[in-house]
């Protein structure tokens, strides 16, 4: 296997925070490893880790166990143990500035405020870190961002998640088997042109 590509899903540790909006990168991560038939068996570098191959590349999955702020120490150590190229390594987190439910797939930018996000970008020291955002929608009213992101997501919110959670995984099997290009083409519409075409908007947002 020539190729290594590490797929990071960002979030908290412990149960407390396990469905919170702050956790749908764990969340697609736990459903990639579902769909690879692989498990989080091993905990290294500070993250549960699961590896497995797609398509004669080897593919590690990590959810890191430092809290959200603190996940740089994680991926950098990740990335220099694989010895994985940073064009192979996709991050998945949310994002407040996206509308609930909506992908965006990027090679490279700031991290809009995202925390685990600048923690990894000043780790590796580059901004050329591919990511996969998944939208959890604004706060509410005069909630702060920070609340906001350690809440659960509603109950019209949370029927639908397991079906954008699928739709994450797609997006980042993509990126592992024909590249970012082909992953944002695919990808990165918003979700009101996805209902569309006949795919559920939830709770009514887009």
């Amino acid at each position: 296997m020539d190729d290594i590509f590490l797929i990071v899903g960002l979030g908290n540790p412990g149960r407390q925070y396990a469905q919170t909006r702050h956790n749908i990168g764990f969340r697609v991560a736990d459903k990639l490893a579902e769909a690879l038939g692989i498990r989080f068996s091993r905990q290294q570098n500070n993250a549960f880790v699961a590896s497995g191959a797609r398509n004669g590349s080897k593919l590690v999955l990590a959810k890191p166990q430092t809290f959200m702020n603190r996940s740089g120490q994680s991926v950098s150590s990740l990335v220099r143990f694989f010895k994985v190229p940073l064009s192979n390594l996709l991050v998945c987190c949310d994002d407040i500035d996206l509308p609930m439910g909506t992908i965006r797939m990027r090679a490279s930018g700031g991290s809009a405020g995202q925390r685990g996000m600048q923690s990894i970008l000043e780790a590796l020291g580059t901004k050329d870190v591919p990511r996969l955002r998944f939208g959890v929608g604004r706060p509410p009213g005069r909630m702060e961002a920070a609340d906001h992101v350690l809440r659960n997501f509603d109950a019209g919110e949370e029927e639908f998640v397991p079906i954008l959670v699928d739709k994450a995984v797609q997006a980042a099997l993509t990126f592992v088997d024909r590249g970012m290009a082909e992953a944002m083409n695919r990808f990165n519409a918003s979700l009101a042109e996805s209902s569309a075409n006949g795919e559920p908007e939830p709770n009514g947002k887009g």
